[in-house]
């Protein structure tokens, strides 16, 4: 059995990540105007929010082509592997999933498991490397697909972004009709039901930047304090580096027995949120689906985590 990982550039993870996980990445388009942009190959992360700051017509996604992917699995075929795992962006905010289902229900040449993150950024790097360091470790493709479905169950997310325009205008959240953020100044609190169809939704909406900091870190206090296994938590930007650092030593300080780490909101996502967003998704630390050998421990059934309705 020889297993490769794909997945999409909304991942955002690093080259070093790609390289040391032995992870592939197809980059998602962002079509502005008459031209295509590929994420972070033709329009890099600062350019981009530059150029959303000024430009007059507003850029759109697309994603990864079918004849990229399926360039990609004639690869995988040409070089022996016996199955690939493709974790998607989403399926509630695009229809990659449902694509890569169709190609995998084509492809007999090579097994395709496609699987849906039902979220993006940093959540879906998650899922990349735990399946990337499983398959280093040795583990069959059985326990990899359900570690990965665990590691659903554990995971979450809460961001706030400045203008609630670019998520209305590209059609990404789910209950916009309730909410005028744009026009009273109001910070919405947002997540993604990763649990269930892994669509957007603002869930509760704060006067003032503070209280909505607030109120997203007691969300992750209260989910978070009483689970039975270890915790990491990534902190994301659109390319507000300070307010990053900010939230990542106060997190630090208040919460020191989780591991936090750090990463972006890139072009592709960034055309959705716009600058200035703020993001944490956090999950069961991928170390805790190993043991001190680092050999993968089967049959693990995390408690799942469970968002206030």
């Amino acid at each position: 059995m020889k297993i490769a990982v794909l997945t999409d550039s909304s991942a955002y993870l690093t080259k070093e990540q790609q390289e040391k996980y032995q992870i592939d990445v197809l980059p998602i388009p962002i079509i502005w105007g008459k031209k295509v942009y590929h994420d972070l190959v033709d329009i890099g992360y600062e350019e981009f929010y530059q150029k959303l700051n000024t430009a007059k017509e507003l850029p759109t996604t697309s994603q990864p082509s079918i004849g990229d992917l399926k360039q990609k699995i004639d690869e995988y075929v040409a070089a022996g592997y016996t199955d690939v795992i493709v974790i998607t962006l989403s399926s509630g905010i695009s229809s990659y999933f449902s694509t890569v289902q169709s190609v995998a229900a084509e492809e007999d040449r090579i097994k395709v498991h496609p699987f849906d993150s039902k979220i993006t950024c940093a959540g879906e790097a998650d899922y990349a490397m735990l399946a990337g360091r499983l398959i280093e470790a040795g583990a069959d493709i059985d326990l990899i697909m359900h570690d990965l479905k665990d590691l659903q169950k554990t995971m979450d997310v809460r961001f706030m972004v400045d203008d609630l325009s670019h998520l209305k205008r590209t059609g990404r959240l789910s209950n916009a009709a309730s909410f005028v953020g744009t026009l009273f100044k109001i910070k919405p609190i947002l997540s993604m039901d990763v649990q269930n169809k892994g669509k957007i939704s603002a869930i509760a909406k704060e006067r003032q930047y503070k209280r909505a900091y607030r109120h997203v870190q007691n969300d992750f206090d209260n989910l978070t304090k009483n689970l039975s296994y270890k915790i990491q938590d990534t902190i994301f930007d659109s390319l507000d580096p300070e307010k990053k650092q900010a939230w990542l030593d106060d997190y630090r300080t208040k919460f020191p027995k989780y591991k936090f780490d750090t990463s972006i909101i890139g072009p592709v996502v960034g055309v959705h949120v716009g600058q200035g967003t703020m993001s944490m998704i956090w999950c069961r630390d991928l170390d805790t689906y190993f043991d001190e050998n680092g050999q993968p421990i089967k049959g693990i059934e995390s408690q799942a985590v469970v968002d206030p309705e």
